[in-house]
């Protein structure tokens, strides 16, 4: 038995039988365990934390310049006395919007390009692999860049997008290489015998035997997505409309907080970047340890 027909094997045995119940062993997994309770504490502060900051726009001028945290100002104040948390709180909610939406595109077309070129070959393979190719080569970063510069994103919506049309190459090969392993098993032969469809066949019967890889990708890719937001608003070049941690990071950087000694103005954006994007990466490996039998920790 190969390696690929012993995950869908035991993808299928977990969905069966309650002694090999992936949730037994996912409650189990630390890394799983300590990484979903970070990101639904973020989850969390960027949905009701806006209920608890002042009202008013993030950047209104509300309180004295320089205010260290306090009880009225609880992560303190700008050089121009802005409210941090409201930043904060606003910045958490539209990391979670890029993640999802940039991440979402990034997954959708990855996983259309990748089950098509996989599953057809041929001519379809070869033009899709082409363009995959065209576009793995390119600097993501520098392309967003340069569209930036001609374009102009406004909208955090709309960095999303641009964002997520640039991650899906590395994950479209890697599902191409699945899917072309798994268009000869049995079950595929016998539901193309029977008359279905390529969208049909790919939607149920190949799709869920890579299920676990597919949470795992989008995962990365939501991660990634942050990453390369918060990246692009630090140096400049994000969304003129909103808030967001890479915002706060440039804002600090471009009013010498650091050499005013104005902590915590770069803080808290800063440990919220790394913190959420590492639990991702925690979640994710504790994921791959849920599905695969051999690094489980029983």
């Amino acid at each position: 038995m190969t390696a690929l027909q012993e995950i869908t094997t035991r993808e299928a045995e977990s969905a069966s039988g309650p002694s090999r119940d992936w949730l037994h062993f996912a409650v189990r997994n630390k890394k799983l365990v300590i990484g979903t309770l970070i990101i639904l504490l973020f989850l969390c502060i960027g949905v009701f934390g806006p209920l608890l900051a002042r009202s008013g726009s993030a950047y209104d001028f509300v309180g004295p310049r320089m205010e260290p945290p306090s009880s009225e100002f609880w992560f303190g104040t700008t050089l121009f006395g802005q409210d941090i948390f409201a930043q904060f709180v606003y910045g958490v909610r539209n990391a979670f919007m890029v993640g999802l939406f940039g991440g979402g595109v990034a997954a959708i077309v990855g996983m259309v390009v990748g089950f098509l070129a996989g599953y057809r070959g041929g001519w379809v393979d070869e033009v899709l692999s082409m363009i995959t190719n065209v576009v793995l080569v390119l600097p993501s970063l520098a392309v967003l860049i340069v569209v930036n510069a001609y374009l102009g994103i406004r909208s955090i919506p709309a960095q999303a997008l641009f964002i997520g049309l640039t991650m899906w190459p590395w994950a479209a090969r890697a599902i191409r290489a699945q899917t072309f392993s798994l268009r000869s098993r049995d079950f595929v032969d016998l539901a193309r015998l029977s008359g279905s469809g390529t969208g049909r066949i790919i939607a149920r019967e190949i799709a869920p035997n890579m299920s676990s890889y597919l949470v795992m990708m989008f995962i990365l890719m939501f991660g990634g997505a942050i990453l390369t937001a918060a990246s692009l608003d630090f140096i400049g070049l994000g969304p003129t409309e909103g808030v967001s941690l890479g915002l706060m990071l440039q804002h600090a950087s471009v009013n010498s907080a650091l050499p005013l000694g104005l902590w915590w103005w770069f803080v808290p954006p800063g440990a919220a970047i790394t913190a959420l994007v590492g639990a991702m990466y925690v979640a994710n490996v504790g994921l791959d340890e849920v599905f695969n039998p051999k690094l489980r920790e029983m």
